[in-house]
């Protein structure tokens, strides 16, 4: 069995319909191209396709919470690196932690947590993994060396900086 990647990457341009007027990614869209990225990269290295897992099961993940610190500014047309890994799962939700860096990974520009709800959609409420999904993310678990909370990650990564 092949070892699976832990953490993933993927790059995006600035588009400029998502800047504010001063040329910097807007706020809500770091969020928009992290999501974006993520559901690529799962696609891309592990062919987990989440929009086939919704129309075949009745299944998906729902946003519960979601942390971002922004650290630099991206600013348009710049390329950026996303990266994402599964840093925690429990038998019905799942917390992410991405970064986005810049071209040259010498800056982290923002910081996100992302904790996702297992969700049945015919029934309208949570639902739990199933044993295959648990294994899954077995292979793709990359946890945090120390017990964060968010504010407390985000210190850490500020001090490297």
């Amino acid at each position: 069995m092949a070892t699976l990647k832990k953490i993933l990457e993927s790059t995006a341009r600035i588009q400029y319909q998502d800047c504010d007027p001063f040329n910097h990614l807007n706020n809500s869209k770091y969020i928009d191209y992290i999501v974006a990225a993520r559901t690529e990269q799962l696609l891309e290295n592990y062919s987990f396709h989440t929009a086939d897992i919704a129309k075949k099961d009745g299944l998906s993940w729902v946003a519960a919470q979601t942390q971002i610190s922004y650290l630099y500014p991206a600013a348009w047309l710049e390329k950026v690196v996303i990266e994402t890994k599964l840093i925690s799962f429990s038998a019905s939700s799942l917390l992410v932690e991405a970064f986005m860096w810049n071209e040259n990974k010498t800056h982290i520009k923002a910081i996100m947590w992302s904790k996702l709800v297992h969700f049945h959609i015919k029934l309208q409420k949570s639902h739990k993994h199933s044993t295959e999904l648990m294994r899954f993310f077995e292979q793709i678990h990359h946890p945090l060396e120390n017990d964060f909370t968010f504010e407390n990650r985000v210190n850490a990564i500020r001090k490297e900086i």
